[in-house]
């Protein structure tokens, strides 16, 4: 993406349920091979059984449990006079955004359930309880830019 196009950031519309444009990137991002429709019903499925397990909005369940995910800090990788660093850098809010969602739907992905819903379900309860795939991964994140906090000053 060129930097006179990276300002301007395709619009997603706002799904029909819920009226969200988060729920909409979810639903997109959950989707594979172009199959929208499979990816809502995975969604609203999920959605249903999230408030049927934890006996609150389904919504709020997802936001709280995608703010637990979202990183701070990342690690990009920086070449100083023939050596590469791993520089801690901070995570802007669109990106903090996109690499929960990415996170949480990978982590779903990778769990032992039967079914794609269960699974998405789930990881999202655990996500909102701190734990999970998708928390470590968070965290994983986080300690490798603790560890290299030295480079820091090679930021740019």
């Amino acid at each position: 993406m060129s930097r006179k196009n990276r300002a301007q950031r395709r619009e997603v519309d706002p799904d029909p349920v819920y009226n969200s444009k988060l729920v909409s990137r979810f639903i997109n991002k959950i989707m594979l091979n172009g199959k929208k429709s499979l990816a809502e019903n995975i969604f609203y499925d999920a959605m249903e059984l999230i408030t049927e397990k934890t006996g609150e909005d389904a919504k709020e369940v997802l936001k709280e449990a995608l703010n637990n995910v979202m990183p701070v800090l990342e690690i990009r990788t920086r070449r100083v006079g023939g050596a590469n660093y791993q520089v801690p850098i901070e995570v802007d809010n669109n990106r903090r955004l996109t690499l929960g969602m990415r996170w949480i739907i990978d982590a779903a992905r990778d769990r032992n359930e039967r079914e794609m819903v269960e699974r998405f379900t789930n990881e999202i309860i655990d996500a909102y309880n701190e734990e999970g795939g998708a928390v470590r991964k968070k965290e994983e994140v986080h300690r490798m830019a603790e560890a290299n906090k030295a480079f820091a000053h090679y930021r740019w």
